[in-house]
């Protein structure tokens, strides 16, 4: 593993360098995905407590969709709290009934842009579209992936790309 020493920064209390890492949660996908299998909400603070520990947040984004829900603004409102940046996009009804609000083109710019400036990036989703950018970002920044996501619905191919693939499991969720 080659770690650039550029863009390690050092914390106050020690001449040891803190790792760099750049935050990004595919919110829909962990719902869904923690919902589906553990009938609960995914702990976000619980996640920021553990993947900033000793490190420097370069960028944190959680992108939603935006349904203009009351109780979906107090939940945009909780992640601000934590640290994060969301990020809306319309929550589109088809004719047909069936729902759109993908943010997998957003992510991927985003990360795109952060990898280089961080040693670590975190993606929350179990989406496999992301195998390939992960790939991408370990070869071209030598920048270390970790990945969260439910592990019965989680694509293989993305838990193969990841450096580290995190199951969420009960330190994680928000439980009953």
């Amino acid at each position: 593993m080659i770690i650039n020493f550029e863009i390690l920064k050092y914390d106050q209390f020690s001449s040891f360098p803190m790792e760099t890492v750049s935050i990004f949660v595919d919110v829909q996908n962990i719902y869904n995905t923690t919902k589906q299998i553990y009938h609960c909400n995914f702990d976000y603070y619980s996640f920021w407590k553990k993947i900033t520990l000793n490190r420097n947040v370069i960028k944190a984004v959680a992108y939603a969709t935006d349904c203009g829900d009351k109780k979906q603004k107090q939940f945009q409102n909780i992640l601000k709290k934590i640290g994060f940046e969301v990020k809306l996009k319309p929550f589109i009804q088809r004719r047909d009934g069936s729902r759109k609000g993908d943010w997998d083109v957003g992510i991927t710019i985003d990360i795109l842009e952060y990898a280089k400036k961080s040693n670590v990036v975190v993606l929350a989703s179990g989406d496999g579209d992301f195998s390939i950018l992960i790939d991408k970002i370990k070869k071209d920044f030598s920048t270390r992936c970790e990945v969260y996501g439910v592990q019965k619905l989680t694509a293989n191919s993305l838990i193969q790309s990841a450096s580290i693939f995190h199951p969420i499991t009960n330190n994680l969720l928000l439980q009953k």
